[in-house]
């Protein structure tokens, strides 16, 4: 295959760059410039995506002797990602910058200039498994379960699977994968994994919000919409959240209370005791398949709802172009714009955006 080799600077993608120029494949190696202000996204082991994992990944394919380029995707990444990322916590949303960027940038806009060119696949260093079936692709959990990354490649179609090829979802462990990267003498073999959100360049999020959203305050409520507390902007509470509500007025039973809703419309934030974060549903229009559609409106699956959260076993049912999933446990702490992936034993259905819960305590009259 001709393969374009996504190469961020981590080990992780150089390694499958190596194993794809192994195994006999035509590859270019592509690096992509999400930013064009230096500085702007987070550099050493805490972000992706710098000047320096730029020169990393250069060296990489110097050392594997494939061409290499850099890439300009600052517009798309600015547009589908940052501001995407900005309109739903001002909707009162959490959602996942890495999952957006996997959908929009990664297999979407790569993918699109990679087959305009004449490739087949790009190659990234997620760690998932493909297997080809007579009824086509199919996405699966990697072997190295603590590894998995096939929750954030859950917003992956049937078409876009047709020209991904992932090296690493067979290999049994991290240490694998560095300890090759040091026998090919790759540089980064002792990278550390880069974390938290790559375009807040000190990880102040809660700050970096309040520049873009606005601080404005309002009204902490408790479930029966008596105000306990004041807050200085809705944009910086998660659900489940405990730390920092600075409530003026204690619960009845003494115990701790809990971020349980942010409604963005009239500002104000809904607190309450932890047991009423169970969720007992939720549901979304916005949902793709990862393969094949499931053959019945109403299907038996294990859910997930974050990236390393344990998939719970549950009922989806398709109706009205909305699917809703009920699961056999309530889920625990959900909130609106977080992303559900479905799966079937270890393959993929397929995704939603969560855009309504119902939770598993009413409240009391």
């Amino acid at each position: 295959m001709r393969v374009l080799a996504a190469m961020s600077g981590g080990v992780d993608s150089a390694v499958a760059a190596a194993r794809a120029v192994e195994a006999g494949h035509d590859v270019v190696g592509v690096h992509l410039a999400l930013s064009r202000a230096g500085g702007t996204l987070r550099a050493g082991s805490r972000g992706c995506c710098t000047i320096e994992d730029a020169m990393d990944a250069r060296r990489a394919a110097d050392k594997l002797g494939i061409p290499f380029y850099v890439w300009d995707f600052s517009e798309r990444f600015r547009d589908d990602v940052i501001e995407d990322f900005v309109s739903e916590y001002r909707a009162g949303r959490t959602p996942n910058p890495c999952m957006r960027c996997n959908e929009k940038i990664k297999f979407a806009a790569l993918l699109e200039r990679a087959i305009e060119l004449g490739f087949d696949a790009v190659c990234t260093g997620h760690y998932a498994t493909l297997i080809d079936t007579p009824d086509g692709r199919e996405l699966h959990r990697a072997s190295d379960a603590a590894k998995d990354q096939s929750y954030v490649l859950g917003v992956l179609t049937e078409a876009q699977l047709a020209h991904t090829y992932f090296p690493l979802g067979s290999t049994p462990s991290k240490a694998v994968v560095r300890a090759e990267a040091e026998e090919r003498g790759l540089s980064v073999a002792q990278k550390p994994d880069s974390h938290d959100i790559c375009f807040i360049p000190d990880g102040d999020t809660r700050g970096w919000l309040a520049e873009r959203v606005g601080a404005e305050t309002g009204d902490i409520l408790d479930r029966s919409g008596a105000v306990v507390g004041r807050h200085e902007g809705a944009h910086a509470f998660t659900v489940g959240q405990r730390r920092g509500l600075q409530l003026g007025v204690p619960a009845s039973d003494g115990k701790p209370r809990f971020v349980l809703e942010v409604r963005p419309v009239n500002n104000t934030v809904v607190v309450g005791p932890k047991e009423a974060l169970a969720c007992a549903e939720i549901s979304g229009d916005r949902f793709t398949w990862a393969g094949r559609a499931p053959a019945d409106t109403t299907f038996a699956c294990h859910a997930q709802i974050r990236a390393h959260a344990e998939p719970v076993p549950a009922i989806a049912t398709l109706e009205d172009g909305v699917l809703t999933v009920r699961p056999d446990d309530p889920f625990d702490g959900v909130a609106p714009g977080q992303t559900a992936v479905l799966y079937d034993g270890t393959r993929v259905i397929g995704q939603f955006t969560i855009a309504r819960t119902v939770s598993a305590v009413p409240v009391e009259a």
